[in-house]
């Protein structure tokens, strides 16, 4: 049987042999707590779902126009103007299958074989595979956590090479919940315009930023320079839509032809249903968004004061999303020698699931997501900390 070759640098997920263990324990009926999963605990707005039923009433299930309804795009162009005051027109737009889904048909239709791509890190783990998918070269630009996991224009300088084309951007941060200051962040898409870069600004966790850290879109930027900025949303955070996989990506209209005649060769029209459901979450209420935003903050102050009284541990006061990416490997040394074996001990000693930090590219971490229940985070935080203190004790 033949694979094909672009297939064969994309390496199996590092957070398999975890998730597989986990499941494993599960099955022997111990209860396992995951603070592994990206996903709001939330349900799906009411409203969302009445539309997505009436769409069904309707018999609202043909297939639709590749790109996205019109309706729906005109009201993703609108929720920049609403949100930063820049409209973008419907023929900017393209609806794809989750953020996730967009992204993937922007490296393909950007990157050529042996482009390099500057990836900020820690960063979300299907970045650098996308790119080699795409026949690119992904280069990662590592910021520590005494840098809050934030990098620089002059970083970014010294990683930048003549084959360099495009930059990705993701503020808030999955795994960190890093959020750029305006001031940061204009003066990295400043030298990247200035350099000839493309950008491609990875903004789903948009709706979910701290006060009184403030959001950063590059959607101004793209006003500036449509050929030079792509910006990323989707419903799946901010609404608690994950599984309805609705995204949308703003690019030159030229782009998005592209985009949308590629998509017509593998996925054609994403779910009608869901479609209509995210023209709701686009154009109704927004009450849940506060709701939701008060939770996280709420969960994040209290993960916060428990890991601040573990003295082998590192962890940047994140600003948005809904992860903290500690740095443990103070914890390291004895037992375990990496973020794949602390987090197999976790599960296996305090039943905790949680993702490496090698995934995310730094092995010195490890990632918590606190979209749960206020007292199973607690008890889950108390467990692993526990576990953490034997094991820096072994590692001194």
């Amino acid at each position: 049987m033949q694979i094909s070759e672009r297939l064969r640098s994309i390496k199996p997920s590092l957070t398999l042999s975890v998730n597989s263990r986990a499941l494993e324990l599960k099955s022997q009926g111990v209860a396992v707590t995951s603070l592994a999963v990206g996903e709001p605990d939330f349900p799906t707005p009411k409203h969302i779902c009445e539309a997505a039923k009436a769409a069904i009433d309707d018999n609202f299930c043909r297939y639709t126009a590749v790109p996205g309804i019109p309706e729906l795009r005109a009201a993703a162009g609108a929720y920049f103007d609403r949100v930063y005051g820049v409209p973008v027109p419907a023929e900017s737009i393209v609806i794809g299958a989750g953020g996730k889904h967009c992204l993937y048909n922007f490296m393909q239709a950007t990157i050529n074989p042996g482009d390099e791509v500057l990836i900020p890190a820690p960063y979300w783990l299907s970045y650098p595979d996308m790119v080699m998918l795409a026949g690119g070269v992904p280069v990662p630009v590592a910021a520590s956590a005494e840098q809050h996991f934030k990098v620089t224009p002059a970083m970014l300088e010294a990683h930048c090479g003549p084959h360099t084309r495009l930059l990705i951007l993701n503020s808030p941060s999955n795994p960190t919940g890093a959020v750029y200051t305006r001031e940061e962040f204009d003066a990295i898409m400043d030298w990247a315009m200035k350099r000839g870069l493309f950008v491609l600004s990875d903004e789903i966790y948009d709706q979910l930023v701290f006060a009184p850290a403030v959001m950063s879109s590059a959607i101004s930027w793209f006003a500036r320079y449509p050929e030079q900025v792509a910006v990323l949303n989707g419903l799946s955070k901010s609404f608690a839509m994950t599984g309805w996989r609705v995204g949308f990506l703003a690019a030159h209209p030229e782009l998005i032809k592209k985009i949308s005649s590629m998509q017509g060769h593998s996925t054609s029209n994403i779910c009608s249903i869901a479609q209509k459901a995210a023209l709701a979450a686009l154009t109704g209420p927004v009450d849940c968004l506060d709701e939701m935003r008060a939770a996280f903050r709420r969960r994040r102050d209290m993960a916060m004061d428990i890991i601040a009284s573990w003295p082998w541990a590192v962890c940047p006061r994140p600003d948005g999303a809904f992860y903290l990416f500690v740095d443990v490997h103070r914890c390291y040394g004895g037992s375990v020698a990496n973020s794949t074996e602390l987090c197999t001990r976790l599960l296996d000693e305090a039943h905790v699931a949680l993702v490496p930090g090698a995934a995310f590219g730094d092995d010195r971490c490890i990632r918590f997501s606190y979209a749960v229940a206020d007292d199973v985070l607690r008890d889950a935080l108390e467990r692993v900390g526990a576990v953490l203190k034997t094991l820096a004790a072994e590692a001194r």
